[in-house]
């Protein structure tokens, strides 16, 4: 299931909460506040020598143990320091992560699950709603399907459950098999779903018959760690269909991965061409491609005010490296960091930028910045997939890459 494009079919019909174990707290196009990409992930910081500026936080912190009246939770005190830190460098992609974003992120990025393979919301009336089915997931292989009301699971009455109880319920339980009673038509039925790997799709691909020509649309959704694999996938099968111009859209696309687009750029450029760059403090580094030769077809990018971080790289890494491409849409989010992710001792974690990234011709996109379209044009209707003449931004890059 296409996770952006089913929002913006449903947002309207339900209350959309959940995917699963993991929380939609915002619409994914907008997950880029949360997201941005991250360049690594740590067990834990180097332990140094602490500066003498930490004397006076260690002696308040001994302080506060010895005398608080009560007991004191060491590893919570620490965490809410950090936590604090994160809040005082006033910066919104260094951010200290709750258990519940924390692994909501996870699942995004790592692009599968352990679950039952639904999306769940509340309708009108405050029931628990089947809002979409992963295919091929065990949810959809017990028979599932969009709009059944989740009375029970394991006889566990979910009316006044909030949408992160049955998540949270069906994440942290130990069972391999759930009973969910559900009302379809007006009747109860008890379908048992087993709890299994679910794989998210962040890559979606067709080919558009326009104007008498092949042309290849890859969609991503997100970059996460499964997405460059699904993507050469779709790019192959699509080469070999023999399309004559590509489409890569990557609107609502809020990052992900530095690793994943850095592989997805590598296979567009040669040895010879910078994919981006990055620089902490007056130190650059450049990043160069893989492939033997550039493609011979014209690329057409489409992106948006929502996308950001390694979209934004996606795009303009292609679009100054290659003559033959246009970006079409409208300017991007402007997200010109890169962050690491760093793991505390209590399993908690921070995400903290610590590196700028530069376009192939060293050039910053962030904050107001972002990138300016080539062709800047509206559209109330977005597709994916699918040729939807309602949506003026892809017919738009469908006629230039015809041209």
């Amino acid at each position: 299931m296409n996770i952006i494009k089913f929002l913006k079919r449903k947002n309207r019909e339900y209350k959309i909460g959940i995917v699963e174990e993991f929380i939609l707290m915002v619409s994914a196009c907008a997950l880029c506040l949360v997201l941005g990409f991250n360049l690594s992930s740590k067990k834990s910081v180097k332990k140094v020598k602490y500066d003498e500026n930490l004397t006076t936080f260690i002696d308040n912190y001994n302080y506060i143990i010895d005398n608080y009246y009560k007991k004191v939770d060491k590893k919570q005190l620490i965490d809410d320091a950090i936590a604090g830190m994160m809040k005082t460098l006033d910066d919104p992609y260094s951010v200290y992560l709750t258990d519940e974003e924390n692994r909501s992120i996870n699942i995004a990025l790592n692009g599968k699950y352990q679950g039952l393979g639904l999306m769940i919301g509340k309708n009108s009336d405050g029931n628990i709603v089947v809002a979409g089915v992963f295919k091929e997931s065990q949810a959809d292989k017990a028979g599932i399907i969009e709009g059944d009301i989740i009375n029970k699971i394991d006889d566990k009455d979910v009316s006044s459950m909030e949408l992160s109880e049955f998540s949270n319920y069906v994440a942290k339980s130990k069972n391999t098999e759930f009973k969910l009673t559900i009302i379809r038509d007006g009747e109860n039925k008890e379908i048992v779903v087993s709890k299994n790997n679910v794989e998210i799709d962040s890559v979606h691909s067709n080919t558009i018959d326009y104007n008498n020509k092949k042309v290849g649309y890859i969609y991503i959704s997100l970059f996460a760690a499964n997405t460059y694999e699904q993507f050469l996938s779709k790019l192959t099968e699509l080469e070999k269909n023999g399309i004559d111009s590509l489409v890569i859209d990557v609107r609502g696309d809020s990052g992900g991965y530095l690793t994943t687009v850095d592989s997805i750029l590598k296979k567009f450029m040669t040895k010879k061409q910078v994919v981006y760059q990055l620089k902490k403090g007056s130190n650059v580094s450049k990043t160069y491609g893989e492939a033997k030769k550039n493609k011979k077809y014209k690329i057409i990018l489409l992106g948006d005010e929502n996308s950001a971080s390694a979209s934004e790289l996606l795009i303009v890494g292609i679009r100054e490296n290659y003559d033959n491409s246009i970006f079409v849409g409208k300017k991007t989010y402007g997200k010109g960091t890169a962050q690491e992710m760093v793991s505390l001792d209590s399993d908690n974690k921070y995400k903290i930028t610590t590196k700028k990234w530069l376009t192939p011709k060293g050039n910053w996109i962030n904050d107001t910045e972002g990138i300016i379209p080539d062709i800047e044009i509206d559209t109330e209707e977005i597709s994916f997939g699918d040729t939807n003449y309602n949506d003026a931004q892809l017919n738009k890059a469908l006629e230039e890459a015809t041209k």
